[in-house]
């Protein structure tokens, strides 16, 4: 395992410069945001392509992942709402191909109230059926994170639909701060094993009304248990940091993610 640094928590930040501080900060990949505004987004992609491959070589810091939720629509829509966000998805995996990225980040959507929960999930599996073809053509797995957007609730759903996928080429952005607001992220390292692409990482603090994302290791996540699970699972790839920089500096979070890699063994 390898200690990465996602651009998620830099997003305002140039990406020379996020490449200068995630070297300086000693991170050995990194991952990067594509927005809709920002200075990386679907319309520039091609072009930018060649920048970010320049600065890979340079820093010699591989782009492990791409988070493009944020600009890729919902795919638990219906109609023209449900094909735009495909076809957006489907250009962002084919943006992650041209920098080397072998995963892309990608939340669903949201469940909105015109959408039956039922509904919603045979739009997810539809969406992720046609995705699945283009991810293969471009060597680019989706991995779906879960997060609060009133979607797949359990490990046990969520292994549902990815098994009904089938497909290595979808599978699991696995996040341990962001189900331990309601769960115990262990539990769905244990479920969704072999389904699991890349992992963020996040610590949280407090309950589901009260709570912040802290410093790792200054939280409830029992790493050390959700460690045991990765290496049972088999899953040897990088540790990608989420931690805001309000709460660690970046090499303070490096450290904390070099530790936590050495529990649970």
């Amino acid at each position: 395992m390898i200690a990465g640094i996602s651009s998620l928590i830099l997003h305002e930040t140039p990406l020379a410069d996020f490449f200068v501080m995630a070297k300086e900060s000693g991170y050995k990949c990194v991952e990067l945001f594509i927005g809709r505004d920002n200075e990386f987004n679907l319309g520039n992609a091609d072009e930018k392509a060649a920048e970010i491959n320049s600065l890979i070589k340079e820093h010699g810091l591989p782009v492990v992942s791409l988070v493009q939720s944020q600009c890729t629509g919902n795919l638990l829509a219906r109609g023209e709402a449900q094909k735009k966000s495909v076809e957006e998805t489907i250009r962002g995996l084919e943006a992650a191909g041209k920098i080397g990225a072998r995963c892309a980040l990608h939340t669903l959507g949201r469940l909105e109230k015109e959408v039956c929960y039922d509904e919603a999930f045979e739009n997810a599996e539809a969406s992720l059926r046609e995705i699945e073809i283009y991810a293969r053509k471009y060597g680019v797995a989706l991995a779906v994170e879960f997060v609060w957007n009133g979607f797949l609730f359990s490990p046990l759903e969520m292994k549902t639909l990815l098994d009904r996928i089938g497909s290595e080429y979808v599978g699991f952005y696995f996040d341990p701060g962001n189900m331990a607001v309601f769960q115990y992220p262990q539990h769905w390292v244990r479920i969704l094993g072999k389904h699991i692409k890349m992992v963020h990482m996040k610590d949280w603090a407090g309950n589901a009304l009260n709570g912040n994302w802290p410093a790792l290791l200054k939280g409830e996540v029992d790493f050390a248990a959700v460690m045991s699970e990765l290496r049972n699972a088999g899953y040897d790839g990088p540790l990608v940091s989420e931690v805001d920089v309000s709460m660690a500096a970046l090499a303070e979070t490096r450290e904390s993610i070099e530790k936590i890699m050495k529990l649970g063994a």
